[in-house]
């Protein structure tokens, strides 16, 4: 427990100097005085420096950050643009030597002349070695990296009611979830066992899928610290000699690669959630390569139903469908007030059809800026798939600057029947309306008679105001009201099985003809 204080008082000692600028901008002298108004550079100092905080820290510092760069619920937007930065930025030499790891475990079953180091990170290494007769890849976690990190997740959670008490209420509904959420997130991804198994599952979901590539597990090699591996080469998929050499457009490979996740986390539920540039690769064949599925997860039916959709929802622009799956989804409180978060929905869709380019960025972030005002967080599941959409997009459009995820996003969910055509939508709308005025068209001869009855006994009387008329009357309103009582007929009679209503149809077109010469004769 003293090394646990220690941190603690090390982590509170490390941010406090920013804690103490972010309590002046709502309170001058902390206790007392006015709010302050502080510009976006002062913010995006501050954000920098507790990303080189982070950086000093350690892995779980480095994790809760990369978290925390898609979690708006939690930190205002510049400093989720600075977090983001720690995708890339790992330090190597946290958590002990991965060497020590590799000869514990494959001293008698590898040929450790042969090992080669390849890359390093945060919370493991890559090396590649030979094993019979073919050379495979080790992804290796770091020695004692485990008690460090949770360690540390002790630390975040024991400072998290500290910072609620600091927070508005919007931001406690979030942080009373939020340090389970990055304890449920990086212990998964400290778990190489449970990574070879998704790797594995992915593989097999896209077997019939000749242009994707996912590294085979042998698994009698794998283990909790060791995730053993096809070694598959491959250039960077930003890489634009690659992609040239490989024969392969910019835009075919971004549409390839949007549609791969489209399908792993819509169709088969269980998704890879770090689709950053260093994860994805070309063959010189141009098949994609996808590595390190560390940050992936597993939906359940549910979920993966609700996840569906919310894209349905905003690529159809259906406010009540996207309140009601944002309920579903937990991002919305049950209690909400319906009203408010539909009129606030609605304002979404307004502002961004205002817009002459749509992108998913634009999309997540205008609708989480819209919903400050309501109690919303982000449950994982939904922040991974959130993260892996416009993270993907990112690499998308780093491929082609033009490049329209929505539309790509809006052609997959037509090919695998989550919506439907331009058209068939068209027809389904009118079929709709037609379920729905059925009933009244169906009860309109019943309350004709109804009302004709209660007229002829004198039961109805209408009372008007006296109108100067021209002299004679007005024929012009006698046709109008026989007109539409035509027209009310023929749609009634359309149910028979006689064509009675095309005859009827006929009387209305004349006494409409006969309306408008009155009209033009007065």
């Amino acid at each position: 427990m003293r090394g646990y204080y220690l941190r603690y008082l090390q982590v509170l000692l490390r941010f406090l100097p920013v804690a103490i600028a972010l309590l002046r901008d709502r309170r001058r002298f902390l206790l007392f005085g006015p709010p302050r108004r502080v510009p976006t550079s002062v913010h995006r100092d501050r954000a920098r420096r507790i990303t080189e905080t982070m950086l000093e820290l350690g892995p779980a510092f480095i994790k809760v950050g990369q978290v925390l760069s898609t979690r708006p619920d939690v930190v205002p937007p510049v400093y989720v643009e600075e977090f983001a930065t720690l995708q890339d930025e790992v330090p190597e030499d946290a958590g002990g030597d991965p060497l020590t790891v590799v000869e514990d475990e494959f001293a008698d079953s590898l040929d450790l002349e042969t090992l080669e180091p390849v890359a390093g990170g945060s919370l493991a290494f890559v090396y590649t070695v030979e094993y019979e007769d073919d050379r495979i890849a080790l992804k290796v976690r770091r020695p004692g990296l485990v008690s460090v990190i949770e360690r540390d997740l002790r630390v975040i959670r024991g400072l998290v009611p500290l910072l609620a008490v600091f927070a508005d209420e919007r931001q406690q509904y979030s942080l009373e979830n939020v340090a389970d959420d990055f304890e449920e997130i990086i212990l998964e991804e400290l778990d190489f066992a449970r990574e070879a198994d998704i790797m594995a599952e992915i593989r097999d979901n896209f077997a019939d899928d000749d242009r994707i590539v996912v590294p085979e597990p042998y698994e009698e090699l794998c283990s909790e610290r060791v995730v053993a591996m096809e070694y598959v080469e491959g250039r960077k998929i930003t890489d634009d000699e690659a992609l040239a050499a490989a024969g392969v457009g910019a835009t075919e490979m971004a549409t390839l690669i949007a549609r791969t996740y489209l399908k792993m986390g819509l169709v088969d539920g269980v998704f890879h959630a770090d689709p950053h540039p260093g994860n994805l690769a070309v063959t010189d064949r141009g098949r994609l390569v996808i590595y390190d599925f560390g940050m992936s997860q597993r939906l359940t039916s549910q979920e993966q139903e609700d996840i569906t959709s919310l894209y349905r929802a905003l690529v159809r622009r259906d406010v009540d469908n996207l309140l009601n799956t944002l309920i579903a989804l937990e991002v919305l409180d049950p209690s909400v007030d319906r009203v408010a978060a539909r009129r606030v929905l609605e304002l979404v869709i307004e502002n961004l059809e205002g817009r002459s380019e749509i992108t998913w960025q634009a999309i997540i972030t205008e609708l989480l800026s819209r919903l400050q005002d309501f109690p919303f967080r982000i449950p994982p599941n939904v922040m991974l798939l959130v993260r892996a959409g416009t993270v993907g997009e990112g690499v998308c459009r780093s491929l082609d600057p033009e490049f329209d995820f929505i539309a790509v996003t809006r052609s997959f969910l037509i090919d695998h029947g989550f919506i439907e055509s331009e058209i068939e939508q068209l027809l389904e709308d009118v079929r709709a309306d037609l379920r729905r005025s059925a009933p009244v068209v169906a009860g309109l001869p019943a309350r004709a008679d109804a009302v004709l009855g209660q007229l002829e006994s004198g039961e109805l009387v209408v009372r008007t105001d006296p109108l100067e008329t021209p002299a004679g009357g007005d024929p012009g309103t006698g046709y109008a009201v026989i007109t539409g009582a035509l027209l009310v007929t023929a749609a009634v009679l359309t149910f028979h099985a006689q064509p009675y209503e095309l005859a009827t149809l006929a009387g209305a077109v004349v006494t409409f003809v006969q309306y408008l010469r009155s009209r033009r004769a007065r």
